[in-house]
Order: structure tokens, then sequence, then C-alpha cells
């Protein structure tokens, strides 16, 4: 149930993200044409583009948070017993939920030291700036604190020990891998029946 609710979560993070470019797309594009068709241009266009790339990079560290999706080295944590990794997954779990925990006071701080300044162009508090740190933060720490949970109550399986994936490629390679070992299995099964 709490997993189809993140994985939700998620997808409504990811629709948010893809409107965020649109809208980015249209003004940026938008503002090129009329800059050197007409020789005008939409006032709003930088401000609102800069704000919404910040919010998307945000919103997409948390689907990436959600689905493991960061990059990182697993070069000392792959190589320990399963002890050790589920020692440094939560030791590593730890140390996030207390960077998210700076992340949001800071971005908590910023928000309302900036909720009476006004934007240069579009004249909106600057507070939606320092908003996405704070959506941000809070996200995390739910994700973190389920997988904690998770972690601790041993409800996490051995090949989820390893929070980070070394590169895309790697990652890649490895899903291949385990796709042939089970073709290779499939035959192999097939034919002890016989």
């Amino acid at each position: 149930m709490l997993r189809r609710i993140l994985d939700r979560y998620c997808q409504a993070l990811s629709v948010v993200m893809a409107a965020c470019l649109a809208v980015m797309v249209v003004l940026v594009f938008g503002n090129v044409v009329l800059r050197y068709a007409f020789n005008s241009g939409i006032a709003v266009s930088e401000e609102v583009s800069r704000w919404l790339f910040i919010w998307v990079t945000f919103l997409g560290a948390i689907v990436a948070l959600r689905e493991h999706g960061h990059l990182g080295t697993d070069m000392l944590v792959s190589r320990l017993p399963v002890a050790g990794k589920k020692i440094c997954l939560v030791a590593g779990q730890l140390l996030m939920l207390y960077l998210t925990w700076l992340l949001f006071q800071g971005s908590l701080a910023q928000a309302r030291i900036n909720w009476d300044v006004a934007a240069p162009v579009t004249g909106a508090s600057m507070a939606v700036v320092y908003g996405a740190g704070i959506a941000f933060a809070v996200s995390a720490a739910v994700l973190l604190l389920i997988e904690l949970v998770r972690t601790l109550s041993g409800r996490i399986g051995d090949d989820e020990l390893v929070m980070v994936k070394e590169s895309e490629e790697q990652s890649e390679l490895e899903a291949l891998q385990a796709e042939l070992a089970r073709q290779d299995a499939q035959p192999a099964r097939a034919g002890s029946r016989a």
C-alpha cells in the first residue's frame, strides 16, 4: 500500500517536471523568436525559466532518491559481507537524514528571510525559490525514514543493500547479464523436464 502511494507520488512529480520543462521550452523558445523576429520579448521568461529549472532539479532528485538512481561509488561496500553492507546502509541513511535536516533548516530560514522580497521582474516572492529545498527535504526525509525502517526491520533484500549505482552503463550491463542468465536457465529447466 505504502509502496503504491510512493510510486504514485513519484509519477505525479514526473508529470509536474515534464510540465515545467514544457513551459520552460515555450518561454525560452518564444522569447528567442520574439527577440529576433519582432524585436520584443517576454519579460518574465528568464526569471520563470530559472525558477522552473530549480524546481525540476529538486523534484528530479526526489524521484532519483526513490529509485536509488543517484550515482556513486560502491567499490568498497559491494565487497563487504551482508552485515557490513547493512551497517554501511544504515550509516548512509542516517547521514542523509542529517543532511536533509540541514537543507530543510537552511531552506526554511531563507524562505522566511525572502518572504517579503519581490523578484525583479515578476514581483513574486523570492521564497518560491527556497520552497524547492523545503519540498525536497520533506519528501527526502519521508523516503529515507521509510527505507531506514525497512533496513532496521530486516525487510530489505540483499540486492538492495547497496544504495548507489556505480555508473549508468554498469547498471545496464548488470541488468543485461541478469536477463541473459534467466534466458539460459529456462532452456536448462525445460531440458531437465524432458
